[in-house]
């Protein structure tokens, strides 16, 4: 699976962006997509994920903020994110895991897409 993030840029605190995942294969065939982040000089944190029976899991540091959603016409997974604030900043990443008749997951990840918060 191929995935390419976009729609990352540089935002006011309190503005918003949408973030794009463009999935090389149709989207109803993986377990979940999801978003992670990498804020500088830390790790890599899950923001939130979407699964093929349309459960959302959203992070507590992004709950009631951002919006994961899909497009399964499209192959298209999304991340709309409001209420930005500094602590936001980070390369956001795209995420999909597909799961085997074995049970063996399979992890695949995009190129990442910078997000800027600025105070």
């Amino acid at each position: 699976v191929q995935l390419q993030a976009s729609g990352g840029g540089l935002v006011q605190a309190g503005g918003s962006l949408r973030l794009s995942c463009a999935a090389s294969r149709n989207i109803e065939s993986i377990t979940v997509m999801a978003w992670y982040r990498q804020p500088p000089g830390k790790a890599r944190e899950l923001v939130a994920s979407n699964n093929r029976s349309n459960y959302t899991y959203v992070g507590d540091s992004a709950k009631g903020r951002f919006t994961i959603s899909r497009d399964n016409f499209k192959n298209m997974v999304y991340l709309q994110m409001s209420s930005l604030k500094v602590e936001d900043t980070a390369v956001y990443y795209c995420n999909a895991k597909i799961v085997s008749a074995t049970g063996a997951w399979t992890s695949y990840w995009g190129q990442g897409t910078l997000v800027t918060v600025s105070s």
